[in-house]
């Protein structure tokens, strides 16, 4: 039977490797940042004029951005209060799998000694109906895909 393409973007879960975190802690509005590049360096030949050599540097990774709606008891909040409040960094590895119909694991990312380095908050307004969302960002060291 073949693969159901494509999948949607909206079924997913980002799992923490950390002590304490629950159910709470996979659970996220959005996860962008899933992305990598590889540096480019230009190379120029003595007496070569017409032109450069383009050779392959190093792979660049943005920052893992995550959104969720606060809420109040959260491991993941307690690791990052640790890294902010008491420079306690604590690298984590971590998974973001994207989900199929039945909540199977479809494409997963796995993302190395992950820390906090960003935590914000969308803006509170009294004349809005919107949920209190919370932004996580995270640097890492790689990540590769299964």
């Amino acid at each position: 039977m073949a693969e159901p393409y494509p999948y949607t973007a909206f079924c997913f879960s980002a799992k923490f490797e950390l002590d304490g975190a629950g159910d709470q802690d996979i659970r996220f509005q959005e996860v962008s940042g899933l992305s990598s590049e590889l540096s480019v360096e230009n190379v120029q030949e003595g007496g070569e004029n017409r032109f450069i050599h383009r050779l392959p540097g190093r792979a660049k990774f943005p920052s893992l951005v995550l959104k969720r709606a606060v809420i109040t008891d959260s491991a993941l909040i307690s690791w990052f209060d640790d890294a902010i409040e008491n420079l306690e960094i604590a690298p984590v590895d971590l998974t973001v799998s994207l989900l199929d119909e039945k909540q199977d694991a479809v494409r997963v990312w796995n993302f190395v000694k992950a820390w906090p380095t960003k935590w914000s908050l969308s803006n509170l307004n009294a004349q809005s109906n919107a949920l209190a969302i919370e932004t996580i960002e995270l640097a890492y060291q790689r990540f590769w895909r299964d």
